[in-house]
């Protein structure tokens, strides 16, 4: 069986500025990386298609899709009459020309990766993609987000597919906020995350749904502390959980050399926790995971990581 990688060209064309850290630059680096190493000749590339409608309504509101519309209409009014290029949707994300297309790109990989998986054709898939998407709430785009991929992709299972249970793993130093707001309470649902706390978003402390399985943790812990948590607490839920698909939300911004977070992980930390991830996929899913990009701003550290995580699935 093979593993799927899926891009597309349209997810470089997002840009919010120069200098910021959600850049084009991470494509590039990913894709420079796996070329060089060689591990790119090992997956089955695929162009990803645009998200339709419908997909995307499986987690969002009609009301999302029409602001974010309106507002990327007014930014093209706007740059027409010589005002700037991009539009804010908060301090920290924008919208460019490309940004909506981008978006439902990266939504559309996580659909069509789940749709190849889920057909046989492949064992599991990679999509490297952005913009990402853990932080998109059903109504409100934030955090360098506008459409929740993951999300879109796991409702997309159970919906259209009719899975009865999927897991969702959600590795990223920030919490997984928008992926916890759509699928909180679904009972189809089981998610796992660990993410620094406090720290942004400020969110999955406070009595979360009992389908989610959350650990924040503290600045500067190490990745043999997260393996510990992860086996004594994520492992045993996910056992008797039994998913039938692990869909992941891979963030690789807790490496110990991304100035985004504090957190201490290495490499070897995301090998272990892909390996872990595996096993359950094996054990009770048939071997089904889609693996979606979400955050690491350190380039060469985020490229590295991806190395090491895309290995674990392809088994290189």
């Amino acid at each position: 069986m093979k593993t799927g990688y899926f891009v597309h060209p349209d997810c470089r064309r997002h840009d919010m500025g120069a200098g910021h850290p959600e850049c084009p630059a991470r494509l590039d680096a990913i894709e420079d990386r796996l070329l060089l190493t060689g591990v790119a000749d090992a997956l089955v590339r695929h162009e990803a298609p645009a998200a339709s409608d419908a997909a995307l309504l499986r987690a969002h509101t009609p009301a999302h899709l029409a602001r974010l519309a309106a507002l990327d209409a007014r930014r093209a009014s706007d740059a027409a009459a010589g005002g700037p290029p991009v539009a804010q949707v908060d301090p920290d994300t924008a919208l460019n020309a490309y940004t909506l297309q981008a978006a439902r790109h990266a939504a559309g990989a996580a659909v069509a990766a789940t749709d190849a998986v889920i057909a046989g054709t492949l064992e599991n898939a990679f999509c490297a993609i952005r913009p990402p998407g853990h932080h998109a709430e059903r109504e409100r785009a934030m955090g360098f987000c506008f459409f929740n991929n993951v999300a879109v992709a796991a409702r997309h299972a159970l919906d259209h597919h009719g899975l009865a249970r999927v897991a969702v793993v959600d590795f990223d130093v920030h919490h997984g906020n928008g992926t916890e707001d759509i699928l909180a309470g679904d009972d189809r649902v089981l998610m796992v995350s660990f993410f620094q706390h406090p720290f942004y978003p400020h969110s999955g402390t406070e009595s979360p749904a009992v389908n989610m399985v959350n650990l924040p943790v503290p600045a500067y812990t190490r990745g043999m502390d997260v393996r510990e948590l992860i086996e004594m607490i994520w492992m045993p839920r996910l056992e008797a959980f039994r998913p039938q698909m692990v869909f992941v939300s891979a963030g690789f911004d807790a490496h110990r050399e991304d100035d985004l977070g504090q957190l201490g992980l290495t490499e070897q930390d995301f090998v272990w926790i892909t390996a872990r991830i595996k096993d359950i996929a094996r054990r009770f899913a048939k071997g089904r995971i889609v693996s979606c990009l979400e955050g690491g701003y350190h380039l060469d550290a985020l490229a590295r990581s991806v190395e090491a995580h895309v290995r674990v699935l392809a088994d290189l």
